[in-house]
């Protein structure tokens, strides 16, 4: 098993980074790391989700919504086509700090017999692009906060 975690603090309220990670429609408007998602944001749905990796590479993942919590956490699962070899879980929680400020923390927990394979690829191509993300979201939040 492995696991990638990044946080970053926002000056907003919970409510307002929910809205903008729920929204996916307008995703390629701001993200710069997960370009696309496609489908809603409810628990049990499976969604499309295009990313491009700070590195250059494409992919497409069609994980299913394992976790929809208002305002504090959506989860999705992805596994590989062939049981066992690289399941990824995708973690974003918000935590309330103060009235007008949360910390925003991403998680991506990987395990099956590819996992050491991509260990090299995860620790910085992947990890960089959940940091991209992050400090876009703060800009968003930030900027379009009520």
């Amino acid at each position: 098993m492995k696991e990638l975690r990044t946080e970053i603090e926002i000056n907003t309220s919970p409510e307002r980074v929910w809205k903008i990670l729920t929204d996916f429609e307008k995703y390629e408007q701001w993200n710069p790391f997960i370009h696309k998602i496609i489908g809603q944001a409810k628990e049990g749905a499976r969604i499309e989700i295009h990313i491009e990796t700070p590195g250059g590479k494409n992919r497409k993942y069609e994980p299913t919504l394992t976790k929809v919590d208002e305002g504090r956490e959506l989860r999705w699962l992805g596994k590989s086509s062939l049981p066992g070899f690289l399941n990824g879980e995708h973690i974003f929680a918000i935590e309330q700090l103060e009235p007008q400020r949360i910390r925003f923390v991403q998680r991506e927990v990987f395990d099956g017999l590819l996992t050491s394979l991509f260990g090299k690829s995860l620790d910085t191509d992947v990890r960089q692009g959940l940091e991209e993300m992050n400090r876009a979201l703060k800009e968003r939040a930030e900027r379009t906060a009520v």
